[in-house]
């Protein structure tokens, strides 16, 4: 029984090493991603396009005397 139980441990210490190993793939379908890329990119546009202060850049200043 001495033998049995350092086996039992390099054996499930071997399936413990082995297990995270595992790769795990997962499908993402490329025009799925293509078209939320294309929207996030208009979303962007559409941001910068828009003035921040309503109606362009705000007048410059006038120089006192």
């Amino acid at each position: 029984m001495q033998r049995g139980l350092p086996t039992v441990l390099i054996a499930l210490g071997a399936a413990w090493v082995l297990g995270g190993c595992v790769t795990i793939n997962i499908y993402f379908p490329a025009a799925a991603a293509e078209k939320a890329a294309d929207r996030i990119i208009d979303e962007v546009w559409q941001l910068q396009r828009q003035p921040a202060g309503g109606e362009g850049a705000p007048p410059a200043a006038q120089p006192k005397n």
